[in-house]
Parts: structure tokens; sequence; C-alpha cells
């Protein structure tokens, strides 16, 4: 009688000891655990970076058509812009590779 209350105090401790395993091993690994929330915490720091990057260059390409818009033409960026796009150089100018 004492053997047979003995191991099933024992297998009770095992599968409680496994299930307990189990859950901690979710915890640290799983879908939601504690590996992913660092992947994505990480994630999401990159990818505030690139959105600052990237509304810096937004900012920068609508200062330059604002300059270039009809309301204010910068001559100066307008002359510099035209000669990039179709390859033109005045005669003075000297051009190095």
């Amino acid at each position: 009688m004492f053997r047979s209350v003995s191991l099933t105090g024992l297998g009770l401790t095992v599968i409680l000891m496994a299930v307990g395993a189990y859950f901690t091993f979710t915890a640290v690994q799983g879908n939601y655990g504690l590996f992913k929330r660092i992947q994505v915490e990480a994630e999401a720091d990159r990818l505030s970076i690139q959105l600052a990057e990237l509304r810096a260059e937004t900012e920068r390409m609508e200062i330059l058509t604002r300059r270039l818009s009809d309301d204010y033409l910068d001559l100066d960026l307008l002359d510099e812009r035209a000669r990039n796009v179709l390859g033109y150089k005045r005669p003075d100018e000297l051009v190095l590779p």
C-alpha cells in the first residue's frame, strides 16, 4: 500500500515538474517569450532609425521641391539640376571624372 502511494506521489511530482519545465521553456523561447520580445524591440529600434532617416530625406526633398516651385524659384538650383540631368556644362567649366 505504501508503495502504491509513493509511486502516485512520485508520478504526480514528475508530471508537475514536466508541466513547469514546459511553461518555463515557453516563457523564455516561445512566440511571446523573452527572446522574441528582445527581437521585436531590436526591430522596433531599427525601424525607428529608418523612419527618422526617411523623414529627413522627405523634408530635404520638400525643401528642394519648394525651391523649384512657381511661388519661389531658385535659379541657381534650377541651373544645377538642369545641367546635372541633361549632362550640360558651360564652356568655362572643367569636368573631373
